[in-house]
């Protein structure tokens, strides 16, 4: 600026002595002929550039330019027109090209950076700006260059004058319109064909991930276009290099391409340009570089980071430090800039991004890993997956990432439907793995799913399967007009206080003397029941469930129904949050009178529901786990999953099995098994304070029966809660 300074007080000082525009004009031809001479004159070509006089005379014609514009408002002035007749941009283009002297060609990118920025008119639809301007970026990118900080400032300065001018773009993205659309679709088809062949599980490979990500990075590469030239190639090349600053300046610049608000601007990087492939292939690479050997608990505690931080000295906390977090690091800083791009660009380029990032990473490269056979390659993939979930929060990456999970079946299952989608059918099967872990692992997967906004994911895991209510008995109940929904009827003769099933249970157990296990209301009560007496029945149901023997909450402070609720209450506000545009139904539908088919509730809740038959016999982890999934479910606010979750007087049809009815079934079972367990509320007493850290670890016979109590237990007050604060607001 000291610089500029001086020259601005010395041209205002020529202009009061003599006529401005030709003091000017000849300034700027005399620098321009002196840089000339030089090449003329000098017999050292080993002279570096910073030795002569050419950098300092290029200020000098810059600032002449700059000046010059300020001076002469919205006319071009003679300096600029001479630049421009005399093909100088041009000139010096092949001058960098030629690196003589030694150094040149950062001088030319300097130069341009600044003529392209200072420059206040357009300029860069000009034929001697913009050719020349092509010249430079295809001098750009270059294996091993010496010049990636001059190229990345010089790309930008390009960037964000298309930002300004839009329509400049046509002029730097050098598009042969003949082949444009014909060179896309041969992506696009070589992608697919890439794929398919690692889609299916016979063909899933047993080897470790680097190898397999480096056939199918491979595979893409062959099939991308060679030719491929432009902008777009050089920043994706310059993103990877080794100066951060180049890498950001890089990214940066893609983004202000890709964030130009036009529908025809986005077709043309869409559908003109290898943008897509290179994203997606660049995102499938720094995945690729991800150890197989890295701890799922380590991807787990991962909480990520925007794109940005990897620029920023000590990016990663030390707490996230861990055996390949660098590597973990830098895929999920790409994913977020995928996240940005996507969200920034225009439809049809963020639609086209989203869909290569779904072949060429998530089919190309996790489908195969996740049908393999390897249990250590099925736990880490699964894991990371479920990580990049969390982190997806562009509407177009969500869409192909549910997609890619789920596919877009909406018709209700039937129980032989186990191939209709391969993947998710093995990622539910998986929920219910011989390994803990891998079970544990792919729960956590569908719980970050069920966090998504996304309202098909809802209906493909649950709601197709509950839309006809066909788990009710036909007939069974009446609408209740003033909430819009069926309460069953009960004669006086099947209350429900002397069911055989609770009955004999009771009998059997010898508790017939304590506490009833259910609490119900009379049957006129139920005939004529208000919306704050139902919820506070199933509340009571929920909180009475667990026998008092196997109860220990209440003997601990801090541990009661309560303390669910306030979690219970940003929970639900959450989902309704979530929810809010979805359209889901105000009330039930009716119920056939004769349904067509049997009920079926889904493969997804079906292994839920056979996880938490297993209760009482899994490790306490898992189980954490299962509830944790069908606690999110049964917050969301549609009266169909409300009430095969959370209603437990809903009459079943044949067959028929609810939340509600699996937990009745595991107390059963409970209090058959706890007869044998001498002192067992004492013992229970004890493992619960042990998983609340306030006593040591000690060996207990019946330990893996015993947390099972403990969650089946905090998992009733859960659910108790979660009906409760989905009382109607007035109600409460």
């Amino acid at each position: 600026m000291d610089m500029f300074n001086k020259v601005t007080t010395f041209l205002q000082q020529a202009l009061e002595t003599s006529e401005p525009s030709i003091n000017l004009l000849d300034s700027f031809v005399d620098h321009w002929k002196a840089i000339t001479s030089y090449y003329i004159e000098t017999t050292d070509e080993s002279r570096p550039v910073k030795q002569t006089d050419i950098p300092w005379r290029l200020r000098q014609m810059l600032d002449i330019l700059v000046y010059e514009e300020t001076q002469q408002g919205d006319e071009t002035g003679p300096c600029m027109e001479y630049l421009l007749q005399h093909k100088i941009l041009e000139t010096l283009c092949t001058l960098g090209k030629a690196q003589y002297p030694p150094g040149m060609s950062q001088q030319v990118m300097l130069f341009f950076s600044k003529v392209l920025s200072q420059i206040q008119k357009p300029v860069l639809h000009l034929i001697n700006v913009y050719r020349p301007v092509q010249k430079l970026i295809h001098l750009s990118g270059l294996p091993d260059s010496k010049t990636e900080t001059e190229e990345s400032q010089f790309l930008f300065a390009v960037c964000t004058r298309v930002k300004k001018d839009p329509y400049v773009l046509n002029y730097i993205l050098e598009i042969i319109k003949d082949s444009q659309k014909r060179c896309s679709s041969t992506s696009d088809e070589a992608v697919e064909q890439g794929c398919s062949g690692a889609s299916s599980p016979e063909r899933a490979p047993s080897s470790s991930a680097a190898s397999s990500c480096s056939a199918q990075s491979g595979a893409h590469s062959s099939s991308s276009p060679q030719t491929a030239t432009g902008i777009i190639p050089v920043l994706m090349h310059l993103g990877k290099s080794e100066k951060s600053r180049v890498v950001l300046r890089s990214m940066e610049s893609l983004l202000l391409l890709v964030s130009l608000p036009q529908e025809d601007t986005g077709h043309l990087l869409a559908e003109g340009t290898p943008l897509c492939h290179l994203l997606a292939q660049r995102l499938t690479e720094l995945y690729c570089l991800i150890p197989s050997s890295v701890d799922p608990a380590d991807i787990h505690s991962y909480s990520g980071a925007q794109w940005r931080d990897q620029f920023t000295q000590d990016s990663t906390e030390e707490s996230q430090s861990f055996p390949g977090s660098e590597n973990v690091h830098r895929f999920f800083c790409f994913l977020d800039y995928c996240n940005e791009l996507t969200k920034e660009a225009p439809t049809v380029l963020g639609v086209k991004m989203a869909r290569a990032i779904h072949l060429q990473w998530l089919k190309g490269v996790i489908q195969p890993h996740l049908l393999q056979m390897s249990e250590v390659g099925i736990l880490v993939h699964t894991a990371l997956l479920s990580c990049s979930v969390r982190h997806i929060r562009s509407t177009a990456l969500l869409e192909e990432l549910v997609q890619f999970l789920l596919g877009s079946d909406t018709h209700c299952e039937q129980r032989q439907d186990t191939h209709t989608h391969i993947l998710r059918y093995r990622l539910i099967e998986h929920c219910n793995h011989i390994s803990d872990e891998i079970s544990i692992t792919t729960l956590r997967l569908f719980e970050e799913l069920l966090q998504k906004p996304s309202k098909s994911i809802l209906t493909n895991l649950v709601l197709r399967n509950l839309e006809k209510r066909s788990y009710r008995l036909p007939g069974s109940g009446v609408t209740d007009e003033r909430h819009g929904v069926e309460s069953d009827v009960l004669e006086e003769s099947e209350e429900l206080e002397e069911d055989p099933f609770f009955t004999d249970m009771y009998e059997d157990s010898g508790f017939g003397g304590q506490e009833p296990l259910l609490s119900l209301p009379s049957v006129r009560e139920r005939r004529n029941p208000s919306a704050h007496s139902q919820v506070a029945d199933i509340v009571n149901s929920f909180l009475c469930l667990v026998p008092q023997e196997a109860k220990t909450s209440h003997l601990v402070q801090g541990a009661g129904y309560d303390t669910y609720v306030h979690d219970a209450h940003k929970l639900l506000k959450e989902c309704v949050a979530l929810s809010r545009d979805w359209n889901w139904p105000d009330s039930a539908k009716t119920v056939e009178t004769n349904p067509a088919t049997e009920f079926y509730e889904g493969y997804f809740l079906q292994i839920l529901f056979d996880r938490i038959a297993r209760i009482l016999e899994q490790p306490y982890e898992l189980n954490l786990q299962v509830t944790s999934v069908l606690s999110k479910l049964a917050v969301f606010p549609h009266p169909h999953l409300h009430e095969y979750l959370l209603d437990p007087y809903i009459s079943l049809s044949p067959g028929a099995r609810s939340l509600f009815s699996t937990l009745v079934r595991v107390i059963g079972d409970l209090m058959q098994r706890i007869q044998h367990i001498h002192n067992v509320t004492d013992k229970l007493m004890m493992i619960r304070r042990q998983l609340m850290g306030l006593e040591e670890e000690t060996m207990v016979d019946h330990v893996t029966l015993l947390k099972g109590v403990i969650v089946l237990e905090e998992f009733c007050k859960e659910l108790a809660a979660i009906a409760f604060v989905k009382l109607p607001i007035e109600e409460q």
